[in-house]
């Protein structure tokens, strides 16, 4: 039986998603990544995992249906018995998600839902749906942000579920810590990926806006937060537990 350790990504087909997902390959560990609807994506994902000499493969996975979690947990150890000979994972990360910004007064029901059920409820659920496929001393990583310490106008809905997340990482930390799953949040400041590329692009200013209000002097790129992530699934982490890790280059330090 294959003995290396897997790491399963939610809405790892681009983003940062695909970075986490691309340096756990190369910290050794086998991959699973979900995608929602861009299968293309994914499996650009899984070509760039394999030409690292990593093994991965990608299921599909639309974090707002909880009733679809068992489904999922039965294709997903389908999927782990053929392709890696186990019925287990080591780490689950929870990155699947979307970016919102309108303000208090602007912001739906409708819209407030759906962040509620891909940033919140769904990340509760398919982590309790998966307890029990979790091998012990593993861990569990949740993607918080900074938005959940600091204020912007704008993104009060989508912070409110981002400072829920970062609540529920400490209990699971210390409900599973008899099991020794570590649990920690990483928090990502300002990225320039495809979740701010269009405010981005309209708003330029923004850019050096942020740069500005950061120690380090830029915005953050995928690497900046992927390889914390991976980080946090090796041995070198063993002692991290229910933490807050922001990653955004010192901002409003």
């Amino acid at each position: 039986m294959d003995t290396t350790k897997i790491a399963l990504i939610t809405g790892g087909s681009r983003g940062l998603g695909k970075d986490m997902a691309l340096n756990i390959a190369k910290k050794g560990l086998d991959v699973v990544i979900t995608y929602n609807s861009n299968k293309t994506a994914a499996e650009s994902t899984l070509t760039e995992i394999t030409a690292l000499g990593g093994k991965a493969i990608a299921i599909q996975l639309d974090t707002r249906e909880i009733s679809s979690f068992g489904d999922f947990k039965t294709n997903l150890l389908h999927e782990l018995k053929n392709e890696f000979k186990t019925d287990k994972i080591d780490f689950l990360v929870n990155n699947a998600g979307f970016g919102y910004n309108a303000s208090i007064a602007e912001t739906t029901e409708e819209d407030f839902d759906n962040l509620l059920n891909v940033h919140l409820k769904g990340v509760f659920f398919l982590t309790q749906t998966l307890f029990d496929i979790m091998n012990n001393d593993g861990g569990i990583i949740n993607i918080s942000s900074g938005l959940a310490r600091f204020s912007f106008p704008g993104y009060a809905a989508y912070a409110v579920m981002k400072g829920a997340i970062e609540v529920f990482t400490r209990y699971l930390a210390k409900e599973l810590g008899e099991r020794k799953i570590k649990a920690n949040t990483v928090a990502p400041g300002a990225i320039d990926t495809d979740f701010n590329k269009e405010r981005f692009e309209k708003s330029p200013q923004v850019v050096d806006m942020i740069a500005s209000l950061t120690a380090l002097g830029r915005i953050g790129e995928s690497d900046d937060i992927g390889s914390v992530v991976a980080f946090l699934c090796t041995e070198d982490a063993k002692w991290v537990n229910g933490q807050r890790i922001e990653a955004s280059g010192g901002m409003f330090v």
